[in-house]
């Protein structure tokens, strides 16, 4: 299965011949304002969304700065903080 993998992402793995096809500080930054909008579309403050989601206000602003390199579980506690809060449909 590594071998697969390997293979299908040989090229862009560390030791890889091509550079990422992407900016990793640009990643950030979309990253942060789709964090932003989401929040305020819900009309989430940082401080409510920091206690719903137990990620310190502060974290969640370098977040949306595009300045936090933040990981797989922070964005899935983020994502089901925001979606707890939205309406639900009828």
């Amino acid at each position: 299965m590594l071998d697969e993998v390997v293979e299908f992402a040989g090229d862009v793995l560390p030791g890889g011949c091509a550079a990422p096809p992407y900016s990793e500080s640009a990643f950030l930054a979309e990253l942060g304002d789709r964090l932003r909008s989401s929040r305020l579309r819900c009309a989430l403050s940082r401080r409510e969304l920091a206690r719903r989601s137990g990620i310190s206000e502060r974290y969640i602003a370098q977040i949306e700065a595009g300045k936090g390199n933040v990981s797989i579980v922070l964005l899935l506690r983020l994502a089901s903080a925001i979606h707890g809060s939205q309406p639900q449909a009828a």
